[in-house]
């Protein structure tokens, strides 16, 4: 989603500097975080300026439709109706020529075995343990730091997540 949001947000900056440069009104100014937010994070007036804007034919108001549309993609049941759906909305979007919009879609498309796989693990995976893991791994990359080859680091993470045993000593002295 965050990917939606900046090609959202991408969309509405060249489409203001787009009126702004043809001498028209304005109309984007402001307008920002009534795309970007949730609806039901949005304060009154974000609400009410929302609504003024999907009332106009809009670059913005296309990704944005597009944005919401695909927030049902999150609520089926089945991996099968979920995939449908995301080749049916990647085609949409495809077609809508919003270039970031585009580049969004092509990336759902080649992360889509990745996505469905969201259907099929729920509620058997805890997030947090998932957020611990990659947590793990960020700080025993980051331990790695000074290490001269990408193998020594594998080495590294395969001790620290696999919870390997660490030898008594690294190294033998010659006596």
């Amino acid at each position: 989603m965050s990917h939606m949001n900046k090609a959202i947000d991408k969309v509405r900056a060249t489409e203001a500097k787009t009126l702004k440069a043809q001498g028209k009104e304005p109309i984007l100014t402001g307008s920002r975080w009534c795309f970007l937010k949730r609806p039901e994070n949005q304060t009154e007036k974000q609400t009410v300026k929302l609504q003024e804007l999907l009332a106009i034919n809009l670059k913005t108001v296309r990704a944005y439709l597009l944005k919401e549309d695909f927030q049902r993609f999150w609520n089926y049941k089945s991996a099968g109706w979920a995939d449908k759906f995301l080749k049916e909305w990647c085609t949409r979007t495809m077609r809508s020529r919003l270039g970031p919009m585009k580049k969004v879609a092509r990336m759902l498309r080649a992360h889509r075995s990745l996505l469905l796989n969201w259907f099929k693990a729920k509620k058997e995976i805890a997030l947090g343990a998932v957020e611990g893991f990659n947590n793990k791994a960020k700080v025993t990359t980051k331990k790695a730091y000074g290490f001269k080859s990408f193998e020594v680091i594998k080495v590294a993470l395969c001790h620290t997540l696999g919870n390997l045993p660490e030898p008594k000593s690294t190294h033998r002295f010659c006596g």
